[in-house]
């Protein structure tokens, strides 16, 4: 799995962080740290992806 924070929706609010600190961070806006997602962080990364209030993440097909 990949993922990508789409910087223009990010407000910074730290949903995604908190879910999953191993895959993001927060910077003003949400950065992904990792190029391809552990298969163990998979389930918490996709927690983060629905719980996003401005559904600024996303799956890279």
């Amino acid at each position: 799995m990949k993922v990508k924070v789409v910087e223009e929706k990010c407000i910074g609010c730290g949903y995604c962080q908190s879910t999953c600190d191993d895959v993001f961070e927060v910077e003003d806006v949400s950065h992904v740290k990792v190029d391809t997602v552990p298969e163990n962080l998979v389930e918490a990364v996709t927690n983060a992806i629905e719980g996003c209030p401005t559904e600024a993440i996303e799956e890279v097909k």
